[in-house]
């Protein structure tokens, strides 16, 4: 069979004009594709600055199908869902990252803390703790370290949040010696307040004594491990420790002094010393007027007039109604079958006045905590009741 050469004439013009045009429709699609992919990411932005999260997480969307080699584009979308809290969909766009092989290292790390935040934003405390653990030897390890804190006090483990504390600290990131303070009057507490049949009573007093003598070294001008060493002292029958950690105070923390004031008072009426106690008190409050101090100083006073001469010589001096109505309650009226009905009146309207305040967040709670119960921030309740602020 002879073979046609017409056939290769004809079939080479048509392979070429078919090549030719495959090869602009390519052309013409990558074009098409990189006009649309910053055009999307330009709306997105656009609609980002313009806080329409919805629209910009559609737009963001659109933008990493075309191109989903974009690692900036799935950090910020991840980050837009984690701002929604839409956690789960932040999750899966930081899992993908991280599964991917040609990311750099420092986008490994990146996509390592994004999960991370993910995790702890979603109250996923176990997750998140990992995730930070994970950080610890990278370029993130300082935010590492103090997420790892929060999520150490979140979930009570204070001991390692007193051993992150100290980490911290050590790396020059701050003071923590007050926070390990804290942690160390926690763990004493939770000593205490351990009710385990088995365990030795003794040694559990043993482990909270040095726990707080461990926090008074390492804060000594804070006033809760001297407070919570005294009141421990009392409870193991060594009130006479107790009374002398409390005169203590006076020097080294004053600000722990209306906190303390009551029980020195039920320690000293104990010891015998009460002349010794209202001597100090007495110090106190002529350079410090606390309500707190001159409650306690009122309550010394062996006859009602003294005690009402003493509120009245601090209301010449600064209207209070908590003191008014203390001195009202000592006064004989006229009727006096109307007391009940006034001192409630005053209690209600001295019960705002008689709080403290959290300085961070404004939380009010009849009693002073270390550790705000709204905000969580430590040391944010002053010693003074509201009305004193």
């Amino acid at each position: 069979m002879e073979f046609d050469l017409s056939w290769i004439l004809l079939g080479l013009p048509v392979a070429f004009i078919l090549g030719w045009s495959a090869s602009r429709l390519d052309i013409r699609q990558l074009r098409f594709e990189n006009r649309q992919n910053p055009k999307a990411y330009f709306k997105g932005l656009n609609y980002l600055l313009n806080e329409q999260q919805d629209q910009a997480i559609d737009a963001f969307i659109q933008a990493v199908q075309l191109d989903p080699d974009t690692t900036e584009l799935h950090f910020a979308l991840g980050n837009l869902f984690r701002r929604r809290g839409e956690f789960e969909r932040a999750v899966r766009v930081h899992e993908h990252l991280l599964a991917r092989g040609d990311l750099s290292a420092q986008d490994q790390e990146r996509a390592q803390q994004a999960l991370a935040l993910d995790y702890l934003k979603a109250g996923l405390l176990d997750r998140a703790e990992d995730g930070f653990q994970k950080l610890l030897t990278t370029r993130f390890k300082e935010q590492a370290q103090l997420a790892l804190l929060s999520i150490y006090e979140r979930t009570r483990d204070y001991p390692n949040a007193q051993r992150m504390a100290s980490e911290l600290e050590g790396s020059g990131q701050g003071d923590f010696k007050t926070r390990q303070a804290h942690y160390l009057c926690e763990q004493a507490a939770l000593c205490m307040n351990h009710n385990d049949p088995q365990s030795d009573p003794s040694g559990a007093q043993r482990k909270a004594r040095e726990l707080l003598h461990q926090a008074v070294s390492i804060a000594p001008h804070h006033p809760r491990a001297h407070i919570d060493l005294a009141d421990f002292e009392h409870s193991q029958g060594q009130t006479s420790i107790a009374f002398q950690i409390a005169l203590e105070l006076f020097e080294l923390c004053p600000s722990g002094v209306p906190l303390i004031c009551d029980r020195l008072l039920t320690w000293a009426r104990a010891l015998g010393q009460v002349s010794k106690a209202q001597a100090a008190l007495t110090a106190f409050y002529e350079h410090s007027p606390s309500l707190d101090v001159l409650k306690a100083l009122a309550n010394l006073e062996p006859s009602t007039q003294k005690c009402q001469a003493l509120l009245s010589q601090h209301l010449q001096k600064d209207p209070s109604l908590l003191v008014a109505s203390w001195w009202i309650d000592l006064e004989k009226l006229e009727h006096e079958s109307d007391r009940p009905a006034l001192q409630k009146s005053l209690n209600r309207a001295t019960q705002p006045l008689n709080r403290y305040r959290c300085a961070a967040c404004g939380f009010e709670a009849q009693k002073h905590f270390w550790q705000c119960p709204g905000c969580q921030t430590w040391d944010s309740y002053p010693s003074q009741r509201v009305e004193e602020l």
